[in-house]
């Protein structure tokens, strides 16, 4: 017996009312940007800078531990991981401690390395300090602009890629749902001030990568109709389409958010903050690929005859008078 999320024939009118989806999703974008220039981002070590402590011992590394001992030192925002490092001997056990730059000193105070010295000693006597570097506030913001650099590419290599498989108009759709999703991914993030690092934005650019994955599936459907139906308005063609991708877009998004929330919830504090950027990702990107991407190819038109290039109808054919 298949399973089915969602009957295999459906006819929901997803455009009935699309200019108020449409209109909710710009003033969501307008407040996620007002609220991202208000309150800023929680930036972690990654982007405002500190020190990295790495540590080896004989005794197998306990993260919780570890974490317990720091945390009565208050020093904020610090990331603990376990390394396998093959410069060190098979018997050694390594962990990365990274702890944020305090009171805006760009380093933390020989007096702070002890503390957390006598700290994890305790819990392991035979704890070294390895190494000690701290990470510059220069640094930091070549990371913000090597990370922004980052999600703007993906985006410009987003738009090329649909242009050339589509149409400029689908490419046009699915690079506003890309710019939605971001947007409020980031809006999220500044609103309830969680911890923005690195993670994150391999978050987004996964979520990019997700969205995109889910437009192109309706968009196929969309230009496979689109020849078949020749004479049917843009918007029918559309709602067809999205109807008979339905039960793959519920699925795939399902099974997937069982995963991540089964990540969220037993993968530790570690990668909690990435499984909810994608958690949250795969939410508005399953929106987005219907009620901002598609909306978007409807309000712009689309290039009706697929039979002939443009060269042969004298430019690219648009229907825009089916809304």
């Amino acid at each position: 017996m298949r399973l089915k999320l969602v009957p295999s024939v459906t006819s929901v009118d997803f455009f009935r009312f699309w200019r108020v989806t449409f209109g909710a999703s710009v003033v969501a974008m307008v407040l996620s940007i007002v609220v991202f220039f208000v309150m800023g981002l929680n930036f972690g070590i990654d982007f405002r800078g500190g020190t990295t402590i790495r540590t080896e011992a004989v005794q197998p590394v306990d993260i919780g531990a570890y974490r317990d001992a720091m945390t009565p030192l208050g020093l904020g925002d610090v990331a603990i991981t376990e390394v396998f490092d093959p410069s060190f001997g098979p018997d050694r056990n390594v962990s990365m401690i990274r702890v944020q730059a305090q009171d805006g000193v760009e380093s933390v105070t020989p007096e702070t390395i002890d503390a957390v010295r006598l700290a994890l000693t305790e819990i392991d006597p035979s704890l070294v300090f390895a190494s000690v570097e701290s990470v510059g506030p220069k640094v930091s913001g070549e990371l913000v602009q090597s990370a922004v650099l980052a999600v703007v590419l993906a985006l410009v290599a987003v738009l090329f890629y649909i242009w050339l498989r589509f149409e400029w108009q689908f490419s046009v759709g699915a690079v506003a749902a890309l710019v939605h999703d971001i947007v409020l991914t980031v809006g999220v993030f500044s609103l309830f001030q969680i911890r923005f690092d690195l993670a994150i934005i391999a978050a987004l650019l996964t979520i990019v990568g997700y969205s995109l994955n889910d437009t192109v599936v309706v968009f196929d459907r969309v230009r496979e109709n689109l020849i078949k139906f020749k004479k049917r308005p843009l918007k029918e063609v559309l709602n067809l389409s999205i109807n008979e991708t339905l039960s793959r877009t519920m699925m795939t998004s399902v099974t997937t958010l069982v995963a991540l929330i089964a990540l969220f919830i037993l993968g530790g504090d570690v990668i909690r903050g990435f499984v909810f950027a994608m958690i949250w990702g795969v939410l508005v990107g399953t929106y987005s690929s219907v009620y901002v991407a598609s909306a978007v190819l409807l309000f712009i038109g689309a290039k009706r005859d697929w039979s002939k290039s443009d060269s042969d109808t004298g430019g690219t054919q648009f229907a825009t008078d089916d809304k």
